[in-house]
């Protein structure tokens, strides 16, 4: 066991160093710990991108008398690996203008998507660009940092999480996701209300997660060693047709009326089960049929995410780092609500910390085939990360919820072993796909794979029975 020496410099590499999101929380994250030394090697394909936020770092290490936080903007990927002891994933998989054609082309044929980028059409397709972008990552990492603690950020986050352990089976990585926060927000809240006055935070919120990534769900709940489970059920139904949030969602704010919600389909998939649904709306709503919930979003109020808008937000966040760049003010180095400097602090011998990320089952969720890739609380130490056994979900919900775990295994299998042939099938099975029939989704299929191939490798997009 390794202990905690703040003064040891770490280095994180940052696979995608030039994004407009995750670096600059992390940059933020760092500033406002003031106890990490580290060199941060930024890395993206995007090399001007990364120059970019090397700056933006320097500022924020610089506006924090306590940081010890150096960047740097490495040209090629060896380089920014070579040494790490700790890598940060986060990339887009193709471009906006492919994402495009991945939620156009299924809404002509009927299919609504409010993200598309986990499951549906959408989420398959994203998929297949994807995971060979990163299964390539994970050999690098195999062949230059083999030692390093890796953390994914990129979605489809199962089967991406998954392509690191095919690449690099040793590998000590994880997929972190930040949608269960959301639930644990919400158990705050409801804690501070039983008391009477605003005490806890969402950091005192306890929950046991079990299930795959965006369809994640809590059978144990606790507020300071009060079990919360009857509270927050009893919440979700007093809730269920009305919805619930801290504050109204702002309708003249694009980005909370596309990407915010109302809990509507949190609270009705706990009601309907009797266990807590723990991701976004938007979210959630892609695992089932799309006449649950996707045909009726505004009944459940909650947003379908324009690509249009995503494209719009990105120049406007390219302006928004440009102006830092340019020396505008910082932000303050408050705290986000992610927890990855947290685990780091953790792996390297500091205080014990336990979440919720994305791993290989090992018996931690019973009833899922062992090897899917599974999302449930882990233990974060010096001794390395620790799955936490969360149990198994209910058999109405594991019948939701199994079928996606194998399909995204499947589809692993098959872009890794170029087996073109298997995908169609695979895409047929999924719930948003079903509806519309063999030759329908066949032809629908087609186009989506035209429209992507100059992405994907050659034997997967061969693919195509448009003429």
């Amino acid at each position: 066991m390794r202990t905690f020496d703040n003064a040891r410099p770490v280095r994180i590499a940052y696979v995608g160093g030039g994004s407009l999101n995750w670096a600059t929380k992390l940059m933020g994250d760092l500033a406002h710990d003031g106890t990490l030394t580290a060199e941060v090697a930024l890395y993206d394909i995007d090399h001007a991108a990364a120059e970019r936020n090397a700056r933006i770092g320097q500022r924020y290490s610089a506006a924090a008398p306590s940081a010890k936080v150096t960047y740097t903007a490495e040209k090629t990927l060896a380089a920014a690996l070579t040494g790490a002891d700790f890598v940060v994933i986060s990339i887009l998989p193709g471009t906006f203008a492919e994402m495009a054609s991945d939620i156009a082309i299924p809404e002509r044929y009927g299919i609504v998507q409010s993200v598309g980028d986990t499951v549906g059409p959408g989420g398959f397709i994203r998929a297949l660009r994807a995971i060979p972008a990163i299964y390539e990552i994970g050999l690098a990492i195999g062949e230059h940092c083999p030692k390093a603690y890796v953390v994914n950020l990129t979605n489809p986050m199962s089967v991406l999480t998954g392509a690191l352990f095919r690449a690099f089976p040793d590998i000590r990585a994880w997929g972190a996701c930040h949608e269960v926060i959301k639930t644990r927000r919400t158990l705050a809240f409801l804690a501070n209300q039983k008391r009477g006055e605003i005490h806890y935070r969402m950091a005192d919120a306890k929950v046991n997660v079990l299930g795959i990534n965006h369809f994640t769900w809590v059978n144990a709940m606790s507020v300071d060693g009060v079990d919360m489970m009857a509270d927050y059920l009893a919440f979700a139904e007093q809730h269920r047709d009305s919805g619930w949030r801290e504050r109204p969602i702002d309708m003249n704010d694009e980005h909370e009326r596309y990407f915010e919600d109302m809990s509507k389909v949190k609270f009705d998939l706990t009601c309907r089960f009797g266990i807590a649904a723990a991701a976004g709306d938007r979210h959630l709503a892609e695992f089932v049929p799309q006449s649950w919930y996707l045909d009726r979003h505004r009944d459940f109020a909650f947003g379908l995410t324009p690509v249009e808008y995503r494209i719009r937000e990105r120049s406007q966040k390219v302006a928004a780092a440009e102006a830092l760049d340019s020396g505008a003010p910082l932000p303050p180095p408050a705290p986000s609500e992610e927890a990855i400097v947290e685990q780091l602090r953790a792996l390297l011998g500091g205080e014990e910390h336990v979440s919720n990320v994305n791993l290989p089952n090992r018996g931690q969720v019973a009833g899922l085939p062992e090897g899917v890739i599974v999302e449930t609380n882990a233990r974060f130490s010096g001794l390395g990360i620790q799955p936490v056994f969360a149990g198994r979900l209910p058999p109405a919900v594991e019948t939701l919820v199994l079928p996606h775990a194998l399909r995204q295994t499947a589809l692993l299998d098959a872009v890794l072993n170029r087996n073109a042939d298997a995908l169609l099938p695979l895409f047929l099975s999924d719930p948003l796909v079903q509806p519309i029939g063999l030759a329908r989704a066949e032809q629908m299929f087609g186009e989506m794979i035209a429209a992507t191939r100059h992405c994907l490798p050659q034997e997967l997009a061969c693919y195509c029975i448009i003429p």
